[in-house]
């Protein structure tokens, strides 16, 4: 299902800057049993993306409705919302009086986190690296050629997931995550002023582990860290929760930290959909 500026509908314009330059900001999200999970944080960081693209955010009294709207007609899935800088005329300069496009899709998604939060998953190092940016840092952006060149470096099932470094060798993020290192009992994951991607779950495990009274550190992390880690775990708002069991020569297993923060994750989850199961 479809809305594109509060109608359904299955098409675009041609001249919508989303499509010509990957103008645009977007942000994903489970719905389960009718409820978008931590809507109100996907908000927020599409508001804060927007802000610092200078593209009008349409605001949470225009685009919650409309989840709600879709998620009473589909109560399972997974929710994209996109917002553009909308169509303009020829070349790179926006104009000051473009109203955005705000697309919002609502799919069947069939999830795996269940089996791979409870046996861990295998990833690789990709070749591809992340380009440093500061002024990008940190926004779900809808360019996302490096993620796909990164993607396109494996076809192993056994592999589901690739690490990504910057262009001076720092270890950043997955390809469609985030990532964790537990270090000498305490909770690394590397700081990304200067590329990657700011998940909303990434902020929400954040907060988990403070308030459960796990230290953490937000960094610089060299790719050889990993080796010194006890723990690794991805987070993205449709996996939660994955930990790593094996990287090449490397492997942990499903340590303590990582079962206790996707408990407290779970609980969060289930407080907020009402769900006792």
């Amino acid at each position: 299902m479809l809305l594109i500026n509060g109608r359904y509908g299955h098409c675009i314009e041609a001249a919508d800057r989303g499509f010509q330059y990957g103008d645009g900001v977007f942000t994903t999200l489970p719905v389960l049993a009718g409820h978008p999970i931590f809507l109100p944080l996907h908000l927020m960081r599409l508001a804060g993306d927007c802000g610092r693209l200078g593209i009008p955010f349409p605001g949470a009294s225009v685009l919650e409705p409309e989840v709600r709207q879709l998620c009473r007609v589909q109560t399972h899935g997974v929710l994209k919302i996109q917002i553009t800088r909308g169509s303009g005329p020829r070349g790179y300069r926006p104009t000051a009086d473009m109203p955005p496009t705000r697309v919002l899709s609502l799919q069947e998604y069939v999830s795996q986190s269940r089996q791979a939060s409870e046996s861990g998953v295998r990833v690789t190092l990709c070749r591809s690296r992340l380009g440093i940016n500061p002024a990008l840092a940190g926004i779900k952006h809808m360019n996302r050629l490096e993620q796909i060149l990164a993607r396109s470096e494996w076809d192993d099932a056994f592999v589901q997931e690739g690490l990504m470094l910057d262009n001076v060798g720092s270890l950043i993020e997955g390809t469609m995550s985030n990532v964790f290192l537990v270090v000498g009992g305490r909770l690394v994951t590397p700081d990304l002023s200067e590329c990657g991607v700011a998940g909303v779950m990434r902020s929400v495990v954040l907060e988990l582990a403070a308030a459960g009274g796990i230290g953490t550190e937000v960094r610089r992390v060299a790719v050889d860290e990993l080796g010194a880690a006890s723990e690794v775990f991805l987070t993205n708002s449709l996996i939660r929760i994955w930990p790593v069991v094996a990287l090449d020569n490397l492997g942990w297993t499903v340590g303590p930290v990582t079962q206790r923060l996707h408990g407290h994750l779970e609980a969060r989850i289930r407080a907020e959909t009402g769900s006792t199961a």
